[in-house]
């Protein structure tokens, strides 16, 4: 347990508090990972249910490599793990990690991504950067949501459909258009802050699941061709290679559809009838 000393402005102030070192930099040295940050994944993990086994995972601004060290533990040897950073990231002995030393906003390092996830895209882009501290609370906030958008962009173009983004942002004034923003392109979202965050600390992390990129949604209406029977009797049609799921509809029917739900992967319509007029006409005399 840390020792007491003296309190200071009013505040009772801890050895590990003042060192800097607490509970979770002790654990990280205990059991080998690069940095404290890593319980904060871990417990973000726990809560969001993001990895599994066989998962193509980006980690944006790596170093040292903590986050990186629990997503290769978490996705197993089946999976992928991809970090990148300006900073050079030492190899990770216990992990087939691959590391790019580069500015991910660069076309060039975007293109080493893509090269190293493959077409099929990521399943998680997680992001655990923070700007330099200036030390002025606005500026520092503003730096933050600037990476954090930069983050949501590489996102957006490395994730596969249905796929996860975990970013890192400091709270102020620009937070919630920022959460809307990303709100805007996943089925949902929730603002998490894990226990392994300091006390003292502004940070919160931003969990939005199943990245949507559907071409339709709901409210659309759209003529559609059934071309295949679904195991549920429902009629499937295709939108750009997007499933669509119609009820009521046979096998080679050209239908009038109103998409109710928008899913990542595939969404569901029904029929909408038309050539009915919208009011009955009459012949009753006057």
């Amino acid at each position: 347990m840390n020792r007491r000393t003296t309190p200071i402005n009013g505040r009772t102030i801890y050895d590990g508090a003042m060192s800097g070192k607490d509970e979770y930099y002790n654990k990280s040295k205990q059991q080998g990972y690069r940095a404290r940050s890593a319980y904060k994944l871990k417990q973000i993990d726990e809560e969001a249910n993001l990895f599994e086994r066989g998962d193509t995972v980006v980690d944006l601004g790596a170093a040292p490599g903590g986050w990186l060290q629990v997503a290769a533990e978490e996705v197993g040897e089946s999976g992928t793990v991809v970090g990148v950073d300006l900073q050079r990231i030492d190899d990770l002995d216990d992990h087939d990690v691959e590391t790019i030393r580069g500015d991910m906003t660069e076309e060039r390092t975007r293109h080493y991504l893509r090269e190293a996830i493959g077409e099929r895209g990521a399943d998680v882009v997680i992001s655990d950067m923070a700007p330099n501290m200036t030390g002025e609370y606005a500026l520092d906030h503003a730096r933050s949501v600037h990476l954090a958008r930069q983050a949501f962009d590489v996102a957006e173009e490395l994730l596969a459909p249905g796929g996860d983004f975990v970013v890192k942002v400091f709270q102020g004034e620009d937070l919630d258009a920022f959460r809307e923003d990303v709100r805007a392109e996943f089925e949902y979202l929730r603002t998490v802050s894990p226990p392994a965050s300091r006390d003292s600390s502004s940070e919160v992390y931003l969990v939005a699941k199943g990245l949507n990129t559907a071409p339709v949604a709901a409210g659309d209406r759209i003529e559609v061709t059934v071309e295949e029977r679904g195991d549920e009797g429902d009629g499937i049609a295709y939108v750009e290679g997007y499933s669509i799921f119609v009820s009521d509809a046979d096998v080679g029917e050209t239908v009038t559809v109103e998409v109710v739900d928008a899913k990542p992967r595939f969404g569901f319509a029904t029929r909408v009838d038309v050539g009915t007029p919208d009011s009955d006409e009459s012949d009753e005399g006057e």
